[in-house]
Protein backbone atom coordinates (compact mmCIF):
# COMPACT_ATOMS: atom_id res chain seq x y z
CA UNK A 1 0.00 0.00 0.00
CA UNK A 2 2.79 2.40 0.96
CA UNK A 3 6.41 2.64 -0.09
CA UNK A 4 9.12 5.24 -0.57
CA UNK A 5 10.44 8.05 1.58
CA UNK A 6 7.99 9.34 4.22
CA UNK A 7 9.49 12.27 6.17
CA UNK A 8 8.69 12.35 9.87
CA UNK A 9 8.40 16.11 9.67
CA UNK A 10 9.22 18.57 12.42
CA UNK A 11 6.62 20.89 13.93
CA UNK A 12 7.39 24.58 13.61
CA UNK A 13 6.67 27.09 16.36
CA UNK A 14 6.52 30.87 16.52
CA UNK A 15 8.46 32.86 19.09
CA UNK A 16 5.32 32.84 21.24
CA UNK A 17 5.12 29.00 21.12
CA UNK A 18 2.13 28.74 18.79
CA UNK A 19 2.10 26.68 15.61
CA UNK A 20 3.87 28.37 12.69
CA UNK A 21 1.78 27.13 9.77
CA UNK A 22 3.45 29.40 7.22
CA UNK A 23 6.88 27.97 7.99
CA UNK A 24 5.58 24.39 8.14
CA UNK A 25 3.98 24.83 4.74
CA UNK A 26 7.28 26.07 3.29
CA UNK A 27 9.35 23.29 4.86
CA UNK A 28 6.90 20.51 3.98
CA UNK A 29 6.74 21.74 0.39
CA UNK A 30 10.51 21.20 0.13
CA UNK A 31 9.94 17.53 0.94
CA UNK A 32 7.37 17.16 -1.81
CA UNK A 33 9.49 19.04 -4.34
CA UNK A 34 12.37 16.64 -3.66
CA UNK A 35 10.20 13.65 -4.52
CA UNK A 36 9.18 12.29 -1.12
CA UNK A 37 6.27 9.86 -1.24
CA UNK A 38 4.22 10.85 1.81
CA UNK A 39 4.36 12.73 5.11
CA UNK A 40 4.07 11.60 8.72
CA UNK A 41 3.18 14.29 11.24
CA UNK A 42 3.34 14.60 15.02
CA UNK A 43 5.67 11.69 15.69
CA UNK A 44 8.69 11.72 17.99
CA UNK A 45 10.53 14.16 15.74
CA UNK A 46 7.33 16.16 15.34
CA UNK A 47 7.10 16.60 19.14
CA UNK A 48 3.71 14.91 19.11
CA UNK A 49 3.58 14.21 22.85
CA UNK A 50 3.96 17.97 23.45
CA UNK A 51 0.97 18.89 21.24
CA UNK A 52 -2.72 18.99 22.05
CA UNK A 53 -5.13 16.99 19.89
CA UNK A 54 -6.32 20.19 18.25
CA UNK A 55 -2.75 21.19 17.44
CA UNK A 56 -2.01 17.76 15.97
CA UNK A 57 -4.99 18.00 13.67
CA UNK A 58 -3.95 21.51 12.66
CA UNK A 59 -0.45 20.27 11.76
CA UNK A 60 -2.05 17.44 9.80
CA UNK A 61 -4.21 19.92 7.87
CA UNK A 62 -1.15 21.95 6.90
CA UNK A 63 0.71 18.85 5.72
CA UNK A 64 -2.28 17.68 3.73
CA UNK A 65 -2.49 21.08 2.06
CA UNK A 66 0.98 20.70 0.53
CA UNK A 67 1.08 16.92 0.02
CA UNK A 68 -0.42 17.03 -3.45
CA UNK A 69 -2.56 13.98 -2.89
CA UNK A 70 0.27 11.86 -1.48
CA UNK A 71 -0.55 10.05 1.78
CA UNK A 72 -0.39 11.98 5.04
CA UNK A 73 -0.33 9.91 8.23
CA UNK A 74 -1.04 11.20 11.72
CA UNK A 75 0.95 9.67 14.57
CA UNK A 76 -1.02 8.33 17.52
CA UNK A 77 1.28 8.42 20.54
CA UNK A 78 -1.05 9.04 23.47
CA UNK A 79 -0.43 7.82 26.98
CA UNK A 80 -3.86 6.20 27.30
CA UNK A 81 -5.70 4.01 24.83
CA UNK A 82 -8.94 5.93 25.35
CA UNK A 83 -7.26 9.16 24.28
CA UNK A 84 -5.49 7.39 21.41
CA UNK A 85 -8.78 6.01 20.11
CA UNK A 86 -10.44 9.40 20.37
CA UNK A 87 -7.67 11.02 18.33
CA UNK A 88 -7.84 8.21 15.76
CA UNK A 89 -11.54 8.93 15.26
CA UNK A 90 -10.85 12.63 14.80
CA UNK A 91 -8.05 11.89 12.35
CA UNK A 92 -10.38 9.80 10.23
CA UNK A 93 -12.95 12.59 10.14
CA UNK A 94 -10.21 15.05 9.18
CA UNK A 95 -9.28 12.96 6.15
CA UNK A 96 -6.10 11.22 7.28
CA UNK A 97 -4.79 8.62 4.87
CA UNK A 98 -3.59 6.49 7.73
CA UNK A 99 -2.19 6.37 11.24
CA UNK A 100 1.22 5.56 12.63
CA UNK A 101 0.47 4.05 16.02
CA UNK A 102 2.82 3.90 18.99
CA UNK A 103 1.99 1.79 22.04
CA UNK A 104 1.71 4.02 25.11
CA UNK A 105 4.95 5.97 25.55
CA UNK A 106 4.23 6.22 29.29
CA UNK A 107 3.10 2.74 30.33
CA UNK A 108 5.22 -0.11 29.03
CA UNK A 109 2.63 -2.62 27.86
CA UNK A 110 3.12 -6.37 27.97
CA UNK A 111 2.44 -8.33 24.76
CA UNK A 112 -1.24 -8.94 25.54
CA UNK A 113 -1.77 -5.27 26.34
CA UNK A 114 0.16 -4.18 23.26
CA UNK A 115 -2.08 -6.22 20.96
CA UNK A 116 -5.24 -5.00 22.68
CA UNK A 117 -4.19 -1.35 22.55
CA UNK A 118 -3.19 -1.46 18.88
CA UNK A 119 -6.42 -3.24 17.94
CA UNK A 120 -8.50 -0.68 19.83
CA UNK A 121 -6.88 2.28 18.07
CA UNK A 122 -7.16 0.62 14.66
CA UNK A 123 -10.83 -0.13 15.21
CA UNK A 124 -11.56 3.40 16.40
CA UNK A 125 -9.97 5.08 13.41
CA UNK A 126 -10.83 2.40 10.85
CA UNK A 127 -7.87 3.59 8.77
CA UNK A 128 -4.74 1.87 7.46
CA UNK A 129 -2.20 1.60 10.27
CA UNK A 130 1.58 1.63 10.33
CA UNK A 131 2.74 -0.11 13.50
CA UNK A 132 5.61 1.79 15.10
CA UNK A 133 7.98 -0.73 16.66
CA UNK A 134 10.64 1.09 18.70
CA UNK A 135 11.73 -0.83 21.76
CA UNK A 136 14.58 1.58 22.56
CA UNK A 137 12.60 4.81 22.70
CA UNK A 138 9.31 3.41 24.03
CA UNK A 139 10.47 0.24 25.82
CA UNK A 140 7.79 -1.82 24.11
CA UNK A 141 8.96 -4.35 21.54
CA UNK A 142 6.38 -5.13 18.87
CA UNK A 143 7.78 -8.58 18.19
CA UNK A 144 7.18 -11.06 15.38
CA UNK A 145 4.64 -12.97 17.53
CA UNK A 146 2.75 -9.73 18.22
CA UNK A 147 2.71 -8.89 14.51
CA UNK A 148 1.41 -12.39 13.84
CA UNK A 149 -1.51 -11.76 16.21
CA UNK A 150 -2.33 -8.52 14.41
CA UNK A 151 -1.97 -9.91 10.90
CA UNK A 152 -5.62 -11.03 10.72
CA UNK A 153 -6.74 -7.37 10.78
CA UNK A 154 -6.35 -5.89 7.30
CA UNK A 155 -6.09 -2.40 8.75
CA UNK A 156 -2.53 -3.15 9.88
CA UNK A 157 -0.73 -2.58 6.60
CA UNK A 158 2.80 -1.50 7.49
CA UNK A 159 5.53 -1.67 10.11
CA UNK A 160 8.02 1.05 10.94
CA UNK A 161 10.89 -1.15 12.09
CA UNK A 162 13.02 0.73 14.63
CA UNK A 163 14.26 -2.04 16.90
CA UNK A 164 17.89 -1.09 16.06
CA UNK A 165 18.53 -4.72 15.07
CA UNK A 166 18.97 -4.99 11.31
CA UNK A 167 18.22 -8.72 11.55
CA UNK A 168 14.62 -7.88 12.45
CA UNK A 169 13.95 -6.64 8.90
CA UNK A 170 14.78 -10.05 7.45
CA UNK A 171 12.85 -11.77 10.23
CA UNK A 172 9.71 -9.80 9.32
CA UNK A 173 10.02 -10.68 5.64
CA UNK A 174 10.72 -14.33 6.42
CA UNK A 175 7.69 -14.49 8.73
CA UNK A 176 5.18 -12.54 6.67
CA UNK A 177 6.44 -12.11 3.12
CA UNK A 178 4.82 -8.94 1.80
CA UNK A 179 1.90 -8.98 4.27
CA UNK A 180 3.24 -5.77 5.86
CA UNK A 181 4.84 -2.86 4.02
CA UNK A 182 8.25 -2.81 5.69
CA UNK A 183 9.66 0.64 6.45
CA UNK A 184 12.95 1.30 8.15
CA UNK A 185 12.71 3.89 10.91
CA UNK A 186 16.38 4.25 11.89
CA UNK A 187 18.21 6.75 9.70
CA UNK A 188 21.67 5.27 10.17
CA UNK A 189 20.46 1.77 9.29
CA UNK A 190 18.50 2.81 6.21
CA UNK A 191 20.95 1.60 3.58
CA UNK A 192 21.24 -1.73 5.33
CA UNK A 193 17.47 -2.12 5.66
CA UNK A 194 16.84 -1.20 2.03
CA UNK A 195 19.51 -3.75 1.08
CA UNK A 196 17.61 -6.59 2.75
CA UNK A 197 14.13 -5.77 1.51
CA UNK A 198 12.60 -2.72 3.22
CA UNK A 199 10.41 -0.88 0.72
CA UNK A 200 10.09 2.38 2.64
CA UNK A 201 12.01 4.79 4.84
CA UNK A 202 10.41 6.87 7.60
CA UNK A 203 13.22 9.40 7.64
CA UNK A 204 14.36 12.13 10.01
CA UNK A 205 17.32 13.98 8.47
CA UNK A 206 15.28 14.14 5.28
CA UNK A 207 13.69 17.29 6.69
CA UNK A 208 17.04 19.06 6.24
CA UNK A 209 18.37 16.99 3.33
CA UNK A 210 15.41 15.81 1.27
CA UNK A 211 17.18 15.43 -2.09
CA UNK A 212 19.96 13.24 -0.68
CA UNK A 213 17.49 11.01 1.15
CA UNK A 214 15.32 10.52 -1.92
CA UNK A 215 18.41 9.89 -4.05
CA UNK A 216 19.57 7.04 -1.81
CA UNK A 217 16.14 5.44 -1.85
CA UNK A 218 15.62 5.76 -5.59
CA UNK A 219 19.11 4.58 -6.48
CA UNK A 220 18.66 1.52 -4.29
CA UNK A 221 15.32 0.74 -5.95
CA UNK A 222 17.02 1.02 -9.34
CA UNK A 223 19.80 -1.37 -8.35
CA UNK A 224 22.43 1.36 -8.40
CA UNK A 225 23.88 0.29 -5.07
CA UNK A 226 27.36 1.78 -5.38
CA UNK A 227 26.01 5.24 -6.22
CA UNK A 228 23.61 5.06 -3.28
CA UNK A 229 26.36 3.87 -0.96
CA UNK A 230 28.63 6.78 -1.87
CA UNK A 231 25.92 9.26 -0.83
CA UNK A 232 25.08 7.24 2.28
CA UNK A 233 28.71 7.23 3.43
CA UNK A 234 28.77 11.02 3.17
CA UNK A 235 25.39 11.18 4.94
CA UNK A 236 26.20 8.84 7.83
CA UNK A 237 27.59 11.38 10.33
CA UNK A 238 24.44 13.44 9.82
CA UNK A 239 22.18 10.39 10.07
CA UNK A 240 23.77 9.54 13.41
CA UNK A 241 22.20 12.74 14.77
CA UNK A 242 18.82 10.97 14.52
CA UNK A 243 19.85 8.31 17.02
CA UNK A 244 20.03 10.47 20.13
CA UNK A 245 18.01 11.71 23.08
CA UNK A 246 18.41 15.09 21.40
CA UNK A 247 17.23 13.99 17.97
CA UNK A 248 14.63 16.77 17.75
CA UNK A 249 17.12 19.53 18.62
CA UNK A 250 19.83 17.95 16.42
CA UNK A 251 17.63 17.73 13.36
CA UNK A 252 16.10 21.16 13.83
CA UNK A 253 19.65 22.55 14.02
CA UNK A 254 20.46 20.75 10.76
CA UNK A 255 17.36 22.41 9.27
CA UNK A 256 18.69 25.81 10.36
CA UNK A 257 21.85 25.32 8.31
CA UNK A 258 20.41 23.40 5.36
CA UNK A 259 17.02 24.98 4.68
CA UNK A 260 17.20 28.29 6.56
CA UNK A 261 14.55 27.71 9.20
CA UNK A 262 14.65 27.98 13.00
CA UNK A 263 15.31 25.48 15.77
CA UNK A 264 12.54 26.41 18.18
CA UNK A 265 11.26 23.47 20.23
CA UNK A 266 8.53 23.12 22.82
CA UNK A 267 9.53 22.91 26.47
CA UNK A 268 10.68 20.98 28.36
CA UNK A 269 12.99 20.64 25.35
CA UNK A 270 15.29 23.57 24.72
CA UNK A 271 17.51 24.26 21.69
CA UNK A 272 21.02 22.88 21.90
CA UNK A 273 23.57 25.07 23.63
CA UNK A 274 27.19 25.04 24.70
CA UNK A 275 29.45 22.15 23.77
CA UNK A 276 26.54 19.96 22.67
CA UNK A 277 25.48 22.56 20.10
CA UNK A 278 29.06 23.13 19.01
CA UNK A 279 29.60 19.40 18.40
CA UNK A 280 26.38 18.96 16.41
CA UNK A 281 27.04 22.12 14.42
CA UNK A 282 30.48 20.86 13.44
CA UNK A 283 29.01 17.65 12.06
CA UNK A 284 26.48 19.63 10.05
CA UNK A 285 28.83 22.28 8.68
CA UNK A 286 31.55 19.73 7.87
CA UNK A 287 29.02 17.74 5.84
CA UNK A 288 27.69 20.80 4.05
CA UNK A 289 31.24 21.76 3.07
CA UNK A 290 31.61 18.54 1.07
CA UNK A 291 27.99 18.02 0.03
CA UNK A 292 28.08 15.70 -2.99
CA UNK A 293 26.66 16.33 -6.41
CA UNK A 294 23.78 13.94 -6.96
CA UNK A 295 23.39 11.72 -10.01
CA UNK A 296 20.25 11.73 -12.10
CA UNK A 297 17.78 9.07 -11.05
Amino acid sequence: MWSGVFPAVTTKFTESDTLDHVEMERCYALQMEAGCDGIIVCGSLGEGPMLSHDEKLDVFATARKVAGGKPVLLTINEAGTREAAALAKRAAKAGADGLMVVPSPIYHTNPEETVAALRAVAAAGDLPVMIYSNRLAYRVDVTIPIMAELADDARFVAVKESSDDIRRSTDIINAFGDRFDLFTGVDNLAFEALSVGAIGWVAGLVTAFPRETVAIYQLMRQGRRDEALAIYRWFRPLLDLDVSTYLVQNIKLAEVHAIGTNDRVRMPRMPLSGERRKAAEKIITDALAVRPALPSF
